[in-house]
């Protein structure tokens, strides 16, 4: 259930019920494409990721089911956005069926978030002074925050909302260094980074993970962007779509007690700093390709995303563009101490055609170096062979081949060796922080949870 996520305060507020209409299912609820075993044993947990995939190999061309109407979000960014927060805020509300817009506060559309991402805003947020939308959700991050909270456009649009009562909402830093100053957060109770959190004001700051108060929405961090972003489509568009895409991100029941599992266990500490390489293509999940970086990157992690299209730019399975640091080729130049391919059912077909990276993982294998993949693209690793007699947190199969049956169920991490697995989507925050755990130790990787405001298990069981 959504309200068992984490504690979330609401002050009562009369919410106008949303009418639905009936449609056909769109490809971006149901981009989830975990491979999974179809032994019978399991049972609820498996069921729900059957029912995703299926949606995905038909095409969603003949499912119909009721899909609420339409709402305009925006989501604007600037120079060192949190990129984590801005992502899954358009992930998670496109997925509800929102009318997203990225929207830069700079002089172009290329934007540098704070962990080095480099997106590509839908528009300048010039194109949107005149919109109305139904929400605006403001990302966090330094100097993010300061460079929305010096947009006198962002201002005036933020402003209007309010007045007019338009729902809003801001995480992480921007509350603080936002919305204070504009004097949005007036007789409003309110959360927010800790680190930031003595800036708010002393008799209306809360402690909690989501704030809701009135039309304005508030969370603290990173690691509660799915809750954040979760809340905001339960209020656009109600509790039952909410719990769809809640599920869908794989969010609820047993998900709720992640575990990581780890066999033959081996020291992956290098008397170097780490260098990893995350290729990406057009249809890769966003927020796992997102994730995986800035975590990595916070633990002080030498990170190159390299395209394997002909473009730097790639288009994400959210419909979301990312700019990457290099082309598969320049990147095959250089040898990595990790390749971990992120997930998403288009995106892993395109890597899976890629020669370059087939050629570097199969180097990767030989020089017994980490890899590592999650949600579809563990595939990826079976079908070139990567996967004999290792244990996953998927189920892969090859139709041209035999299965690889060592799902290792209830997991959502699976270390085997020096490789590793994960379900992805929102238990990717777990499999970063998995891989910072076993390159400098829980220390470390404890540092960098609460800086994301993120719960750290280290719980590996060999």
């Amino acid at each position: 259930m959504i309200a068992s996520l984490s504690p979330t305060i609401t002050e009562p507020r009369l919410i106008s019920s949303m009418s639905s209409v009936s449609a056909t299912v769109t490809p971006c609820l149901y981009s989830i494409s975990l491979i999974h075993s179809p032994a019978k044993q399991r049972k609820a947990r498996n069921s729900r990721l059957r029912a995703s995939t299926a949606s995905l190999s038909m095409q969603t061309t003949k499912d119909i089911i009721d899909v609420p109407i339409s709402k305009k979000v925006l989501v604007p960014i600037g120079y060192g956005t949190e990129e984590i927060e801005a992502v899954v805020l358009v992930d998670v509300l496109r997925r509800a069926g929102a009318e997203v817009t990225l929207a830069s506060v700079e002089q172009k559309l290329e934007v540098e978030g704070s962990s080095g991402t480099k997106l590509l805003a839908d528009v300048l947020i010039s194109k949107c002074s005149e919109q109305v939308f139904d929400l605006v959700a403001l990302p966090g991050g330094m100097p993010g925050a300061v460079r929305l909270r010096d947009c006198g456009a962002l201002e005036k649009i933020m402003k209007r909302q309010a007045e007019e009562k338009r729902l809003y909402g801001a995480i992480s830093m921007a509350p603080a260094i936002t919305l204070l100053p504009w004097g949005l957060l007036t007789r409003k109770k309110t959360t927010g980074h800790p680190a930031f959190f003595g800036k708010l004001p002393t008799f209306w700051a809360v402690k909690t993970n989501i704030q809701i108060s009135g039309e304005l929405t508030t969370s603290r961090g990173p690691g509660t962007s799915f809750q954040f972003a979760l809340s905001l489509a339960n209020q656009l568009f109600g509790e039952t779509t909410a719990k769809s895409v809640e599920e869908l991100l794989l969010l609820r029941d047993g998900y709720q007690n992640p575990k990581t599992e780890d066999f033959n266990s081996i020291d992956w500490s290098l008397n170097h700093t780490p260098r990893v390489l995350i290729p990406v293509a057009n249809g890769s999940e966003e927020v796992e390709v997102v994730t995986i970086t800035d975590v990595l990157r916070r633990a002080k992690v030498d990170v190159t995303v390299a395209s394997v299209e002909r473009s730097l730019r790639i288009t994400a399975s959210q419909g979301i563009k990312i700019v990457t640091d290099k082309l598969i080729g320049e990147a095959a130049e250089s040898t990595y101490d990790l390749i971990l391919l992120p997930g998403g059912r288009t995106g892993s077909e395109r890597l899976q055609k890629s020669k370059v990276l087939k050629k570097l993982l199969q180097e990767q294998q030989e020089g017994g170096r980490i890899y590592g993949a999650t949600n579809s693209s563990s595939t990826v690793l079976h079908k070139h062979g990567l996967l004999k007699e290792k244990r996953t947190a998927v189920y892969v199969s090859d139709t041209e081949g035999p299965a690889n049956d060592q799902m290792i169920e209830g997991a959502e991490v699976v270390i085997d060796g020096n490789v590793i697995t994960s379900l992805g989507l929102a238990t990717v925050t777990d499999f970063s922080l998995a891989i910072v755990g076993k390159l400098f130790g829980h220390g470390r990787a404890r540092s960098v949870s609460e800086g994301i405001v993120h719960e750290y298990r280290g719980n590996l069981k060999a």
